[in-house]
């Protein structure tokens, strides 16, 4: 069996809205290529991709800290999708099951919706195909306050990697793939500080009409632009400094420092959206599970225009 992991920031608006610097734009893309190539080359048998939502499949009305799709469509969201996810049930039965005998309390699900913290990066590393390669989403909850501690997401990701090590077949090929953040602070509206309309989508807002969904993107964009343009009263500013600092954590397997982070630390330091590097630590965790790792780092660019402090890496086992 082989195991590889992939971290990558991810923006809905690489899509709607061009950097400044096209540099960074051209960096990105570049790296997401080279990366591909590099899937395609692995051939992955199983993908367990950790990923967020943004109040698309998961709401109020029942909110989990974790979720692990048994199967699994695409939320459609920011038009990565729709379409259904190559899930193998029965493995993912089974990662449930050593999931929780390993004392971690997992929600799962016969019909989740993935949004683009899952499609995005399935999209630019497996040729566009959302159902390529045979994968597990499991949803750690980034958005939702409260959210679960950095120390209960880093105890799903052990366990996940404990899972992997059962896959004993020599055929397996594992890609543990994490995606979100870096420091990120998209307009994310919070419980208890919005309308009663607003909340009301918080707590029950599946399947919104087009015309509400495009709506919904039309404000993010809008964000974008006006952060690019130096508008600092509607988002926190990224933080390239505490990027590096988080990006070094996973380079040294520092998991004593990320445990000791909280959610009111990383929303101070890294915004709303910096809460997705849980699913960054979910998957080193489950990484270093394995054993010592080497990360490589293959681009950092802070891009304001797609709101996101974004960066892609990867591990291998030494």
């Amino acid at each position: 069996m082989s195991v590889k992991l992939i971290c990558a920031s991810h923006s809905p608006l690489m899509e709607f809205a061009s950097p400044a610097q096209q540099s960074q734009e051209q960096q990105v893309r570049a790296t997401f290529q080279k990366m591909a190539a590099e899937v395609k080359a692995y051939n992955p048998t199983l993908i367990i991709a950790f990923g967020p939502d943004h109040f698309n499949g998961f709401f109020y009305d029942l909110m989990p800290s974790f979720c692990v799709g048994i199967r699994a469509t695409a939320a459609g969201d920011w038009d990565y999708g729709p379409g259904e996810i190559n899930v193998p049930e029965h493995t993912a039965l089974d990662m449930i099951r050593m999931i929780l005998d390993g004392g971690v309390d997992v929600a799962y699900s016969y019909r989740m919706q993935a949004d683009h913290g899952v499609t995005q990066p399935l999209h630019f590393l497996c040729e566009g195909q959302l159902n390529h390669y045979p994968t597990i989403p499991v949803f750690i909850n980034g958005a939702a306050a409260p959210m679960p501690t950095t120390k209960r997401v880093i105890a799903l990701g052990r366990a996940v990697g404990k899972f992997i090590q059962s896959l004993d077949h020599t055929q397996e090929r594992v890609l543990i793939l994490g995606t979100g953040g870096l420091s990120h602070d998209p307009p994310t509206p919070q419980m208890g500080a919005v309308p009663p309309e607003v909340e009301e989508f918080l707590i029950a807002g599946r399947n919104p009409t087009e015309e509400a969904r495009q709506a919904r993107q039309a404000k993010i964009i809008a964000v974008g632009q006006r952060l690019a343009a130096g508008d600092q009263s509607v988002a926190i500013p990224l933080n390239p400094e505490w990027d590096k600092q988080i990006l070094d954590m996973f380079k040294r397997a520092d998991f004593t420092a990320l445990e000791a982070m909280t959610e009111d630390d990383i929303r101070r330091e890294g915004g709303r959206g910096g809460q997705e590097v849980r699913t960054w630590m979910a998957a080193f965790a489950a990484m270093h599970t394995l054993g010592d790792y080497e990360m490589t780092l293959h681009c950092y660019e802070a891009i304001s225009e797609w709101i996101a402090g974004f960066g892609i890496v990867s591990a291998e086992l030494k």
